[in-house]
């Protein structure tokens, strides 16, 4: 059972009920919902990502060439071994048309949600997950396979070294970059650690397709906004997380870029954003495992989207 949960809910030790604030606390410091949640909470945060992906129908059997997947809850990706450069794929080989536009969602984690992307817009774009846990990487690769899809791919990196060399050999245009709720690596020794870091923004905004049409400002309902996001070949950064510090952390290095991307909201007024800058609502149609577990854990979701002016 366990195998098939989300890598931040593994269980780690019993902890008695708490209050909701302390819960909170607790989640945010690195403790899994495991440590604090019911076994019949957990069953129902399971529940409701089966339930967000149905549609995929994804076998949770462990598959030979993956073996039992689970993976540590937080990886340095500072570590030697993580340091090096991965090999850039065929790109002729992994999708049927290697020139279609791109989406990358950096820290893929179990790629359900890049899955459930890639299966709705066949022959519109490609999408790559770029996941530094191996056995995540390898499963989502396995259900690519099970699928029957071609416009998708898997690859275990490490974004912060091998980001530009993959996209500097892609043969189509950088259309959107997705980071959603990365690794938190709350200590303050352990910051060094984040993926939004300067070498990597740069790499993004310099990949990005330039200019392009806006699609968005005629988007009065969430159906009609996702249709024409999907068509569209604006490029686009999007990022989130359910820990206000890191998404803080995101924004500063992203607004610093305000000569080259300016967020969504200032491009077409209909997109609605908080007092404080924040997306009041998913544009991706469908929402990540962490993004379900933390909002049943009661947090709520920083979001920032960016568009690419030249």
């Amino acid at each position: 059972m366990w195998c098939s949960l989300p890598r931040f809910i593994r269980p780690i030790t019993a902890v008695s009920s708490l209050p909701n604030s302390s819960l909170t606390i607790l989640c945010h410091h690195g403790v899994s919902a495991a440590a604090i949640y019911s076994p019949e909470k957990l069953e129902y945060s399971t529940q409701l990502v089966t339930r967000e992906y149905a549609d995929l129908n994804l076998s949770n059997n462990d598959c030979q060439e993956v073996g039992h997947v689970r993976v540590r809850k937080h990886v340095n990706p500072l570590s030697f071994f993580k340091m090096v450069p991965v090999e850039f794929p065929d790109w002729n080989a992994v999708y049927k048309d290697a020139k279609l536009p791109l989406m990358v969602d950096i820290g893929s984690g179990s790629g359900r949600f890049l899955l459930w992307l890639a299966k709705r817009n066949c022959g519109l774009k490609n999408y790559l997950g770029l996941e530094i846990r191996p056995k995540l990487a390898k499963r989502a690769e396995h259900w690519v396979h099970e699928l029957g899809l071609n416009n998708i791919h898997f690859m275990h990196a490490n974004a912060t070294v091998s980001f530009k060399q993959f996209i500097s050999t892609y043969p189509g245009p950088l259309v959107l970059v997705s980071i959603l709720c990365p690794d938190p690596h709350f200590k303050k020794k352990h910051h060094k650690r984040r993926v939004v870091q300067n070498p990597l923004v740069d790499s993004i905004v310099k990949g990005l397709v330039p200019g392009g049409q806006v699609f968005f400002n005629i988007c009065h309902t969430r159906h009609h906004f996702l249709f024409l996001f999907f068509l569209s070949t604006t490029p686009i950064i999007f990022i989130q997380s359910e820990v206000q510090e890191v998404a803080v952390d995101m924004r500063k290095y992203f607004d610093a870029e305000f000569d080259k991307l300016v967020h969504i909201n200032h491009v077409d007024p209909n997109i609605l954003c908080d007092n404080d800058g924040w997306l009041l609502s998913n544009p991706m149609g469908i929402r990540t495992e962490r993004e379900i577990h933390a909002e049943l854990e009661g947090a709520s979701i920083y979001r920032r989207m960016y568009q690419k002016q030249w």
